[in-house]
């Protein structure tokens, strides 16, 4: 009789247990850690700032011995638009962009010696564009760069020697190289935010007019041009 009790107590005992357990609310699974942010992929954008240029030139006329240096420095807002890819590896971010702008630069200065030559030269920077590469550290949603690459500039020179001489106005495009930092911020998973700072020369060139110009005369130019613009991308 005394066993009979002991194992339906026992009984009672575990079938409580197990109803106990089953009321007992289950734990969910911790939810995985979101994967790390990457800035790999195709991406396109504007960007806007200001530029200032230096031409670095001269007067040159070996004939009738004349030399007259000059410098001409246009200044204004250069803007536009950019694209490129970006491929990272750890902390590295490796990629290539290509821009495109437009801009305001435009100065025009008194030069020479009267009566040997004499009137005015100006410069203008019009459309620009860049194809560089790029490599640079992360920090999650930080990324630091350097940058540097071929440019490329449209620039006019226009000449004014009235009344003696006449008016010339010469176009050409000019290739050159161009370097610089900055740095970019993601502010969601596709779009982010940069500055960067570029430092670009477009080379030594020679402008001659038999309008403007004795057409023994050369115009020797050196244009260089540091920017700095603020921009905005979005990621594929």
């Amino acid at each position: 009789m005394l066993r009979r009790i002991v194992f339906a107590g026992a009984g009672l005992i575990a079938f409580t247990s197990v109803g106990l357990a089953a009321d007992l609310p289950v734990k969910a699974r911790p939810l995985p850690p979101p994967p790390p942010f990457s800035w790999t992929g195709f991406y396109i954008g504007a960007q806007v700032g200001y530029a200032a240029a230096h031409d670095d030139a001269n007067i040159d006329n070996p004939v009738f011995g004349i030399f007259i240096p000059f410098t001409v420095d246009p200044r204004g807002v250069i803007g536009g638009g950019h694209i490129g890819y970006n491929y990272q590896v750890g902390q590295w971010v490796l990629g290539v962009e290509g821009t495109i702008d437009g801009t305001s630069m435009d100065k025009t200065v008194f030069v020479g010696i009267c009566p040997l030559f004499c009137g005015t030269s100006q410069t203008q920077l019009g459309v620009q564009g860049s194809v560089r590469g790029r490599v640079g550290i992360a920090f999650d949603r930080l990324l630091l760069y350097g940058t540097g690459g071929v440019a490329i500039a449209d620039i006019t020179n226009t000449y004014n020697t009235l009344p003696v001489g006449g008016i010339a106005s010469i176009e050409s495009t000019e290739v050159g190289w161009t370097a610089g930092a900055g740095l970019a911020y993601a502010f969601t998973d596709n779009w982010s935010i940069r500055g960067e700072y570029r430092h670009s020369d477009f080379g030594h060139f020679v402008d001659k007019s038999s309008v403007a110009l004795f057409p023994t005369t050369n115009l020797n130019r050196h244009v260089t041009q540091d920017q700095g613009q603020i921009g905005i991308s979005y990621r594929f």
